[in-house]
């Protein structure tokens, strides 16, 4: 099978490891997800390698477990994506650094301005990955003794999104005169008052950090229920989602990409990137002798905590040996539905029980890879070349074995099969993933936007979408410098 389309790749770095026993794997760093000198030399290794970016997920909280389980977890302790980021900007030159920023339990303000000061440091590499915040005991830690509505989170990240963009538009590229001969060093004429007063927001601005160098930073979205699917269509660039499989997967690209089209923005312009669990080894079954090494660490404690999690509701009260409760007598949930949903699914169609549900969703029971780099290679070319992904969020079984497969065999055949870069060939992420950088709406009177192969114009009125070609005269200054 060869392909003229290459695949991106991102890794899930927060927590280093998704799955639960990936700390006590033989030969693993326990304490690989709250130790920089093992993160630096992780995050250059997927440099070397040249993955996309390096992407951080967040917790507002202790995730909501019994303390039995709780004391199994390797995420009880992680470093604060921005800090860590921002460290880590200084010791890399070209991945990209997506962090998990919620919209639910924070400021535009705030948002805005970190991830402006993250662009500027990195020079050009940041990514915003909005949530809304699915663990109701985030709640608890900001004033509130009830989780948010799922429906009022969804509303008000949309409004949040227009928010932080426009703040980031607050300065056109050239605003900053800065000459010492007439004192001058910023053009007031260049400065926009965003004045935003909305259904939940009331935001004046304007952000006192100048526009970042991407314009915005790269624009992600993880979730898939309905609310989800359509924000990831009005405002993703990429978006980390979960399906189980191939076919589940083409089914989302298309509505998303649909859905994308509908809402007036050009379907390439956003990267449908699956998280994939990736185990390599020279052999499948060595692989796969692997994957049941790994699952056996997961105590029942963990594993029976983390279903309950998924579900949204207590699920220890259930026959361990009995069938899922049907979906109508589960009790309702203020948590993630589409995670409650996908439990639900695998335990129709695989008949499990409780306990067997248990040990799935303990370890890691999402989509994974396991197999050698040549096996594991054809699964993401078929899923390219058939449509169900631009590429894939990869997550790693354990560290630094698990990373140096990745990065030292499954990537080199990628790129033998021409499927991924040898080298990069920009310097900002945007340039990785093939976007626009987006025009700046308060001072770019028109922009032209190609979409579906044909050409339209938008007024610069405060609405997505305003991806732009890289014509604009900032643009070619920037390309002109580096």
């Amino acid at each position: 099978m060869s392909s003229s389309k290459q695949l991106h790749l991102t890794a899930f770095m927060r927590p280093v490891s998704l799955h639960t026993g990936a700390w006590r794997y033989p030969g693993a760093y326990p304490d690989a997800n709250f130790n920089l000198k093992h993160l630096k030399s992780f995050i250059q290794a997927l440099e070397a390698a040249k993955f996309d970016a390096f992407f951080m997920a967040d917790h507002l909280a202790v995730l909501n477990m019994p303390v039995e389980a709780l004391k199994r977890s390797h995420t009880v302790t992680s470093f604060e994506p921005f800090t860590l980021l921002s460290a880590l900007s200084q010791v890399t030159e070209r991945i990209g650094l997506a962090a998990t920023a919620s919209t639910t339990y924070d400021e535009p303000y705030h948002i805005a301005r970190r991830f402006a000061s993250l662009d500027h440091l990195s020079e050009g590499r940041a990514a915003w990955n909005i949530v809304t915040t699915g663990n109701p005991e985030s709640s608890k830690n900001f004033g509130l003794d009830e989780h948010v509505q799922h429906s009022e989170r969804y509303k008000r990240a949309r409004e949040f999104y227009d928010v932080v963009t426009g703040l980031w538009d607050s300065f056109a590229d050239d605003a900053f005169v800065r000459d010492p001969e007439s004192g001058i060093y910023v053009d007031p004429e260049k400065i926009h008052t965003l004045n935003h007063k909305g259904d939940d927001l009331k935001v004046k601005g304007p952000l006192n950090i100048a526009r970042p160098v991407q314009g915005w930073p790269v624009i992600v979205q993880a979730g898939q229920s309905e609310p989800g699917r359509q924000l990831a269509a009005e405002t993703a660039e990429v978006v980390f989602c979960s399906p189980r499989d191939l076919e589940a997967s083409k089914l989302l690209y298309d509505d998303i990409k649909g859905r994308t089209k509908a809402a007036g923005r050009n379907p390439d312009h956003i990267k449908i990137l699956p998280a994939a669990m990736v185990l390599i080894s020279d052999s499948v079954e060595e692989a796969q002798q692997k994957r049941l090494k790994l699952d056996s660490l997961v105590h029942y404690d963990s594993a029976i905590s983390s279903l309950s999690i998924s579900l949204g509701t207590d699920a220890s009260k259930f026959d361990p040996d009995g069938p899922l409760p049907p979906e109508e007598a589960l009790p309702a949930t203020n948590a993630s539905h589409t995670s409650r949903a996908s439990v639900i699914k695998l335990a129709e169609t695989e008949g499990l029980t409780v306990r067997q549900l248990a040990g799935r969703y303990g370890g890691y029971a999402g989509l994974a890879f396991v197999g050698t780099a040549e096996t594991v290679a054809d699964e993401m070319e078929q899923w390219l070349e058939e449509g169900a992904s631009d590429g894939f969020t990869v997550t790693l079984p354990f560290l630094p074995e698990g990373l140096d497969a990745v990065t030292q065999k499954l990537v080199p055949e990628l790129q033998r099969r021409g499927l991924f870069r040898k080298e990069y060939e920009g310097t900002t992420l945007r340039e990785h993933l093939g976007l626009p950088r987006p025009g700046n709406r308060f001072f770019e009177k028109e922009v032209s936007n190609a979409v579906n192969g044909g050409s339209r114009t938008l007024a610069m009125n405060g609405k997505r979408d305003l991806d732009v070609d890289d014509d604009l005269p900032e643009v070619k200054k920037r390309k002109a410098q580096s």
